[in-house]
C-alpha cells in the first residue's frame, strides 16, 4: 500500500482525469485553451472536485511553473479584510512567469469570508484583472455577495453519481490490488453520498486493515450505522415496542461512536424504506426536522432521539 493519502494520490492531473461534471470540464477547458480565463465561482457540496479542477486549470496553463503562478488560500482560516488587503493584493499585483498574462488566486471556502472582506475583494478583482484571475470555491453561493457573483462565471457542482463513484472505486481497487465485495461498493456509495474525498479516505482506512473489503469493514471504518440496524430500530418503534427500540438505538450509537445528529440523519435516510402510510412517513420527517433543530440548538441528544421514537410509536396507533 502507498504511504500517500489517496485523496492526493488519485487527484486528477489533467482534464481527462476529472470524473463527472462533463459539461463544466468542457467549458473550463475551452477557457484554458484560449488562455482567456474569466473569474470563476465553483459552488457545490464538499468532495465533488472543485479544488481538483482548479489545480488542473493551473497545471494546464503554467505547466511545471504552476506553483509560482498559483496562490491557494483557505478563507475559513483567514477570513478577515487584512488577508485581502495584504496577501491577495501582494500576489495579484505582480506579473505571471511564462507566456500566460495572469496569475491565479484560488480562495477555498470563500463563503466564510466576512462581508467586509468580500467588499474589499470585489475591488481587488476589478483593479488587478490584467495580472490576476480569481477562482472562488464555496459550499453556499448564497453567502457570496451579489457584486462578486456578477463578476464571475458560476459553475455548480453536484455530488458524484453512482456510476462515477463505482468507476473511482474500481480504479483504486485495480491499482492497490484490493478485492471489494459488491455490497461493500454499495455501502461506500451510500456512506459517501457522492463525496469523493470521503470515499477515498474510508477506502484507504479499510485497505489498511485488509485487502479484502467487505460490508462490515466499510461501516466499521466509516463509524456509520448499518441501514439494517437503523431500519430495525424504526420498525420496533412503529410496532409500539418503544423500550426495545430505545435499547437497540443506544447500542448502535455506543458501538459506532455516533452523535445524536448522526443518528437523526440515518433515521431520515431509512424512512422511505418503511412500509407505512405516506401520511405517517411525512409526520416522521417532520419529527426528524424538529429533533435536528433542537439538537443543533444544544438540547440533550438522548431526550430528543427518544422523543422521536416515541412519536413513531404513537403514529403506529397500536
Amino acid at each position: 500500500m502507498s504511504e500517500l493519502i489517496w485523496t492526493e494520490k488519485y487527484r486528477p492531473k489533467t482534464f481527462k482525469d476529472v470524473k463527472g461534471h462533463a459539461e463544466i470540464v468542457k467549458r473550463v477547458e475551452s477557457f484554458v485553451k484560449n488562455k482567456n480565463l474569466p473569474h470563476l465561482l465553483f459552488a457545490g457540496p464538499a468532495g465533488t472536485g472543485k479544488t481538483s479542477l482548479a489545480l488542473v486549470i493551473a497545471r494546464s496553463l503554467y505547466g511545471e511553473e504552476w506553483h509560482n503562478n498559483f496562490l491557494e488560500l483557505n478563507a475559513s482560516d483567514e477570513r478577515g479584510i487584512d488577508v485581502v488587503r495584504v496577501k491577495v493584493k501582494d500576489f495579484a499585483r505582480t506579473k505571471a512567469l511564462g507566456d500566460v498574462p495572469f496569475k491565479i488566486i484560488y480562495l477555498d471556502e470563500s463563503d466564510a469570508l466576512t462581508r467586509e472582506a468580500q467588499q474589499a475583494l470585489r475591488r481587488t478583482m476589478e483593479n488587478y484583472t490584467k495580472t490576476c484571475r480569481f477562482i472562488l470555491s464555496c459550499n453556499s453561493p448564497s453567502k457570496i455577495i451579489d457584486p462578486i457573483q456578477s463578476r464571475c462565471a458560476i459553475f455548480r457542482f453536484k455530488p458524484m453519481a453512482k456510476p462515477e463513484v463505482f468507476e473511482i472505486i474500481d480504479t483504486i481497487a485495480k491499482n492497490e490490488k484490493l478485492t471489494i465485495m459488491p455490497d461493500a461498493k454499495e455501502a461506500l456509495f451510500e456512506i459517501s453520498q457522492g463525496d469523493c474525498r470521503r470515499l477515498e479516505n474510508i477506502l484507504q482506512s479499510a485497505a489498511a486493515s485488509s485487502q479484502n473489503i467487505i460490508l462490515e469493514l466499510v461501516y466499521a471504518m466509516a463509524s456509520a450505522a448499518q441501514p439494517r440496524d437503523v431500519r430495525k430500530i424504526l420498525e420496533l418503534a412503529i410496532d409500539n415496542n418503544f423500550l426495545e427500540a430505545r435499547k437497540l438505538m443506544q447500542k448502535v450509537m455506543y458501538d459506532n461512536g455516533l452523535a445524536g445528529l448522526d443518528m437523526i440523519k440515518f433515521f431520515q435516510r431509512e424512512l422511505l424504506n418503511l412500509k407505512i402510510p405516506n401520511k405517517s412517513q411525512m409526520e416522521l420527517y417532520i419529527a426528524c426536522g424538529e429533533a435536528e433543530f433542537r439538537l443543533v440548538e444544544g438540547s440533550d441528544e438522548f431526550v430528543q432521539l427518544e422523543a422521536f421514537l416515541a412519536k413513531a410509536s404513537i403514529l403506529s396507533g397500536k
